[in-house]
């Protein structure tokens, strides 16, 4: 488009390719369709929405708990609320309390489904754009169209939104990115609120809590003492008062005090057990050989997950604490309103902290992988899609066995056509090819044979029926081959932050006047081959996954397959600087 003179139009006609591949998923089956007696995801959105217009506020996390009681954060309730009172407001019917349990018609259907695609539209897509226009804002126009393209088409996110019905974009993509893009401009308050809307909206964004909290914890050691002070005690201000005013219905004067505990108690299920579905985690995995709800009881492995995962988020929170004390300001404060240099290590710091929750914490589910999934497809955005980039290709392989790992339970939403669709389209507008005749690395040797086992596993449950004694055969066999690439991951991003921590300034950057250090402005987007253990600096540190340095590539049947040429309608491979 680009080359025909056009490029003024790529954005607009992403989003309506986009917008029409969100719909078009929305008209197959989804969560519990005609499996009464409790139905599933779709029945329970619909049915809070059915609560939430018809009891007051203080009702809402204690009525007929046995029926897919509310168990999301307040935000979730209000959203579900307003989502009612449209709905009744077109037909009453949809929403009837208690009489519409299981409703399933046509309208209905209509209705619910512009709702996800209503907030997606909202909420996800601005978040998306105002990424790709301040994270990548040093890199050319086609590349940002390249990113926001790749970005629209997550397939992970579009299944089980659009098809198996939720409504992650708000929370995931939304509140998430939107805190982030306003940590790139320096509006900390703004991101520290967007951050607690997200946790209002899906207690599963505490994945996340860890690395932003260091982040800005980070900061406030970077500007020192008075500044450093100043910013502290605003974003504890902003932050307590956000989360009042989400609860407000529960506490006095609108609520007796012990209200509080009914939507607490419903947010963190700890009696619930370990795990429940067979998830590709540390757990589950390893479960198969070591039983562990017979070895040792809930508390003893409330406490175990408890500490794995601090353990495993740890190395991403303390390297931006520590990173904002290293590079602190020593003489006069410049001003709050920049990010700090370590905004470069916060990505990385996600997908540690996420990824250590995935693996390691109390009642994860198939679905909750879309969360360290978030921070991948970032850098991946920004990645080279050329041979050699270690993180396009590690991206593209866990982003692949990300869908792959949610299989048991797309299958069981009968959503294999739009699996098999999206998967394709994702890794044709990436330019991916795990299947590629020649590897010439490491990771791409894995990359192969985990994709040719994951279509093995596929073959083999089309022709095959498990044996009656092992029943959950496939999922199982899914799950010990989608841990280890998570595991891998996991490690991969701690190793990452530990590079890009020593390229932003080696053992010593504190800033002595009110100018920046040079690790402010440079970048921490080196190349994804360290030489010698040390990066090279010298680019904007916001922009993602560039590798500096790198090779362009051409594969040798002379055409590129990445995605940059899709938007540009050249044949040349990899995304271009600015």
């Amino acid at each position: 488009m680009h080359r025909h003179g056009c490029k003024q139009w790529v954005a607009p006609c992403a989003l309506l390719a986009a917008l029409w591949v969100r719909w078009a998923i929305g008209l197959g089956s989804y969560s519990g369709q005609d499996t009464p007696p409790m139905f599933g995801d779709y029945e329970a959105q619909r049915h809070w929405m059915e609560l939430t217009i018809h009891l007051p506020p203080r009702q809402w996390y204690t009525y007929d708990l046995q029926y897919w009681g509310l168990d999301y954060p307040p935000l979730t309730a209000y959203v579900s609320w307003l989502c009612g009172i449209v709905g009744a407001w077109i037909d009453p019917s949809w929403f009837a309390l208690d009489a519409s349990r299981g409703i399933e018609s046509e309208g209905s259907k209509v209705y619910l489904r512009s709702t996800v695609l209503f907030f997606d539209a909202l909420v996800y897509l601005p978040a998306l754009w105002l990424f790709v226009r301040t994270w990548l804002a040093d890199r050319s126009a086609r590349t940002q169209e390249s990113a926001f393209l790749l970005l629209l088409f997550q397939p992970s996110l579009l299944l089980i939104d659009f098809g198996h019905f939720q409504y992650n974009s708000v929370m995931l993509v939304g509140f998430t990115l939107l805190a982030l893009n306003f940590f790139e401009t320096g509006r900390d308050l703004l991101g520290a609120s967007c951050f607690v809307l997200s946790l209002g909206f899906k207690q599963m964004a505490l994945y996340f809590a860890p690395a932003i909290g260091s982040y800005l914890l980070g900061k406030c050691l970077y500007l020192g003492p008075a500044q450093g002070t100043r910013l502290f005690l605003r974003l504890a201000i902003v932050t307590t008062l956000s989360v009042l005013l989400l609860f407000l219905p529960f506490l006095p004067p609108f609520a007796p005090l012990p209200t509080i505990l009914d939507p607490i108690t419903r947010i963190f299920p700890f009696a619930r057990g370990l795990f429940e579905d067979k998830v590709a985690n540390f757990w589950c995995a390893s479960d198969v050989l070591l039983k562990w709800r017979r070895r040792l009881s809930a508390p003893a492995l409330m406490r175990l997950s408890t500490l794995l995962t601090a353990l495993g988020f740890l190395p991403g929170a303390a390297g931006l604490i520590y990173g904002g004390w290293r590079m602190r300001i020593v003489g006069v404060a410049e001003e709050s309103q920049k990010p700090a240099p370590t905004l470069a290590l916060l990505p990385y710091a996600l997908l540690t902290s996420s990824m250590s929750f995935f693996l390691f914490s109390f009642q994860v589910h198939e679905k909750t992988i879309l969360l360290p999934l978030l921070p991948l497809t970032l850098l991946l955005s920004g990645a080279s899609a050329g041979e050699g980039s270690e993180t396009f290709e590690l991206g593209m392989l866990v982003s692949n066995v990300a869908v792959f790992s949610m299989w048991p339970l797309l299958k069981r939403d009968g959503l294999g056509v739009p699996y098999i669709a999206l998967t394709l389209l994702w890794n044709r507008l990436a330019g991916y090819n795990p299947f590629r005749a020649c590897p010439n690395s490491m990771l791409q040797y894995v990359s192969l044979l985990v994709h040719a086992a994951s279509l093995g596993l596929h073959v083999l449950e089309l022709l095959f029926s498990p044996p009656a004694r092992y029943p959950d055969l496939f999922p199982v066999l899914n799950v010990l081959l989608s841990t280890p690439v998570f595991a891998l991951t996991w490690l991969w991003s701690i190793r990452r932050g530990m590079q890009v921590g020593w390229a932003l300034g080696g053992p010593s950057s504190r800033t002595k006047d009110s100018k920046p250090a040079a690790a402010t402005e440079k970048s921490a987007r080196h190349d994804d081959k360290i030489q010698g253990g040390h990066a090279q600096a010298g680019m904007r540190m916001t922009s993602l996954g560039y590798a500096q340095g790198r090779r362009r590539h051409v594969p040798r049947n002379g055409r590129s397959a990445s995605i940059s040429s899709a938007v540009s309608g050249t044949s040349q491979g990899g995304f271009e600087r600015s």
